[in-house]
């Protein structure tokens, strides 16, 4: 019998000293390294998925494999059976709801209709199996800079999940749980008192209407992620006090923007009761710091007479990271407004942009035949250059696991159900 997502919550709400890794699911390397670390550290997998990373062929699909839910939840059960893991994993909607598509916002679609998509969106979701819908209501193209009235959060998100709940129970489909809150600054919970006044504002409207209560609610933690590190500044006040309070209430505190955090941090968590923290670009930086030396090898192997040539990679996945611009929401003020020429021609900002954003071009036709050709070279010479990836990014992972106690945390949960 496996485990389901709320007994994993309820277990380190009730006591369980650990924390729970949300992964952005940001390529089929990681998903493969993800799926080795939990069978051998017999841990469970959540997997995050941002609506520009998978979502429905009606909307164009995600940047990621190029994949819409169907084929997410297929490729992932594929790469499970393909590793023989049998634990627990869950298919997770990172920041679900109206506008969360870069071109709906950047498109100024009006409200009916951002609403009438994120609805779309969710019913596929519910169509392929997912397990966990975040429900965030605060990115609105009309209220930029300023702090969405909560009142207007809070109605959107009841009317959301209102509607998931009517369409889950008129295709009788499985139970789904559901995140709500947001860590963005604008989002309106980073005050203390807002966050408990939020939560049970909410529980009171959804438990009138007989709509299920959330299992995670999003906190802000301090967390900050711009270019390549984590500029915000963790408050480990604050989140003991955000965990204090949902844990009252019986949710899980969940916790964004994760990306780059130091050990020392990292270690604080399960005692701090974050129930969950998310992490995705750091993924992608990750995987493409291990391409780009993987390059470095080829070069020096082709300037050595040991290969016939060399791949030009990093050039073109630079030229398709810059013209892309999908690094501009991670850039730091003194960079925002920097023209394509200028980032070509400062090579530490064209490095850390190349970095942040490798992983959105993964796809582009130019950089798969330079990455075909970068792997035929290598495994000439008797490199594994996919293992050498996966393994860069289970690295990564595993030390994030081990700061959060997951190892062994499938066989704990069990073992508390069965007792």
């Amino acid at each position: 019998m496996k485990n389901t997502m709320k007994q994993y919550v309820d277990y380190i709400v009730n006591g369980g000293k650990s924390t729970m890794l949300g992964i952005g699911p940001m390529s089929p390397a990681l998903i493969q390294a993800c799926f080795e670390l939990g069978k051998e550290k017999d841990l469970p997998l959540m997997f995050i998925a941002s609506r520009n990373q998978v979502d429905a062929d009606e909307f164009g699909a995600g940047y990621v494999n190029n994949w819409d839910q169907f084929r997410f939840a297929a490729d992932l059960k594929a790469m499970a059976d393909k590793v023989g893991f049998e634990g627990d994993y869950f298919l997770c909607r990172d920041h679900g709801g109206p506008w969360q598509r870069d071109k709906e916002r950047k498109d100024h679609i009006p409200e009916a209709e951002a609403m009438a998509l994120a609805r779309r969106s969710y019913q596929v979701d519910m169509d392929a199996g997912f397990d966990l819908l975040h429900i965030d209501p605060t990115k609105d193209p009309y209220v930029v800079g300023k702090v969405i009235d909560i009142e207007l959060v809070l109605s959107r998100t009841v009317e959301l999940i209102r509607f998931c709940e009517d369409y889950r129970k008129a295709n009788k489909l499985k139970e789904f749980f559901y995140e709500v809150g947001t860590e963005e600054t604008n989002g309106g919970l980073t005050d203390i008192n807002a966050y408990e006044a939020f939560i049970n504002e909410l529980n009171q409207r959804l438990s009138a209407e007989g709509l299920p209560q959330p299992l995670f609610i999003v906190g802000q933690t301090g967390t900050l992620t711009r270019l390549t590190r984590n500029v915000g500044h963790f408050n480990d006040k604050q989140s003991a006090e955000l965990s204090a309070i949902s844990t009252r209430y019986g949710v899980g505190l969940k916790e964004h923007n994760g990306d780059y955090l130091p050990d020392e941090i990292l270690l604080k968590h399960p005692g701090l009761r974050i129930t969950a923290m998310n992490v995705a670009p750091a993924y992608g930086t990750i995987e493409t710091r291990a391409y780009l030396k993987l390059a470095e090898v080829e070069k020096d192997l082709a300037a050595k007479g040991f290969i016939s040539s060399a791949s030009d990679l990093k050039n073109v996945l630079a030229r398709e990271c810059v013209l892309s611009h999908k690094w501009e929401k991670w850039m730091t003020d003194e960079h925002k407004n920097k023209s394509e020429e200028q980032i070509f021609s400062e090579p530490e900002l064209l490095k850390e942009i190349l970095e942040l954003s490798g992983h959105y071009n993964y796809e582009k036709p130019a950089v798969v035949k330079e990455m075909q050709t970068l792997f035929a070279h290598l495994k000439s010479f008797g490199v594994e250059p996919e293992r050498y990836v996966v393994n860069k990014i289970k690295d990564m992972i595993q030390n994030e696991a081990e700061c959060f106690n997951m190892p062994g945390l499938t066989s704990r949960v069990a073992n508390a159900n069965n007792r």
